[in-house]
């Protein structure tokens, strides 16, 4: 009987290693570890926190940093790596730009003239703000904003061709082209009962030459602008001004010398 047992005893043994083995055998081996990950360098840089309007004044709030991939950022952000105190430094700068909420900023948007007017601080160096009086019949009817372009007209008396004939007659010629509009004055009227807003005067972007010339137009006859399309602004040349830079003063009356942007 005890030899049985051990018999019964040695059999379940073997059967345990045998299933044990098994099931060692069986088993899955372990995933492999995980490939490391490379951090992206990041670095810190100025950005809008808000939406910003062209001739806003920028307030310390308006502005922050904001983590950014170094690979990513251009060589005119603003990094905090180079220019820690840079929100002390752009705040009460002037927006050139308009920007939305997250831009980063960048030099060519803002102006740093705190204490200066807007109309300064945005002129580009060498140019002037020449302001005209317009009204809806020389201005388009009220459609000119401030970015568009706009062609400037002069209309006068033909004295020489009345000379001859005896008959009163006008000719119109476009002294200058695709000139940036910096602001319209507008104010308010009433007509009929509905409120109207009624531009009385053009503020343009001009050069020195191009200031003197239009002055002069002034005083031979009637000014007005003509608007530009927006395809047609930053288009080649009209035909017929191959020869000439785009934005040249056009004036075949013998006032003013060639000028060009």
């Amino acid at each position: 009987m005890k030899a049985a047992r051990l018999v019964v005893l040695g059999v379940a043994l073997a059967a345990g290693g045998i299933a044990a083995y098994l099931a060692a055998g069986n088993k899955a081996a372990p995933p492999p570890p995980p490939t490391p990950v490379a951090q992206t360098p990041m670095v810190d840089v100025l950005v809008a926190k808000s939406d910003l309007s062209r001739g806003q004044v920028i307030a310390d709030q308006n502005i922050g940093w904001q983590t950014w991939p170094a690979e990513a950022a251009s060589s005119d952000f603003i990094k905090k790596s180079d220019r820690p105190d840079a929100i002390n430094q752009f705040t009460g700068a002037i927006v050139r730009a308009a920007m939305v909420a997250g831009d980063p900023i960048r030099n060519p948007n803002v102006v740093m003239a705190k204490g200066s007017g807007y109309m300064a601080a945005v002129l580009p160096q060498g140019m002037r703000a020449v302001s005209i009086d317009i009204s809806p019949e020389t201005g388009a009817g009220g459609f000119i904003l401030p970015d568009d372009r706009v062609d400037v007209m002069l209309t006068r008396h033909d004295k020489a061709a009345e000379k001859e004939t005896g008959v009163e007659k006008f000719v119109s010629e476009t002294i200058l082209r695709n000139v940036p509009v910096l602001a319209v004055d507008q104010s308010i009227d009433q007509k009929g009962g509905t409120t109207v807003a009624i531009a009385k005067t053009a503020t343009l972007e001009l050069t020195e030459s191009q200031a003197e010339t239009l002055q002069q137009s002034k005083q031979m006859g009637t000014i007005s602008l003509t608007l530009r399309s927006l395809l047609d602004a930053n288009s080649s040349p009209a035909e017929g001004d191959e020869d000439k830079p785009h934005g040249i003063t056009v004036v075949r009356f013998g006032i003013s010398t060639t000028t060009w942007r």
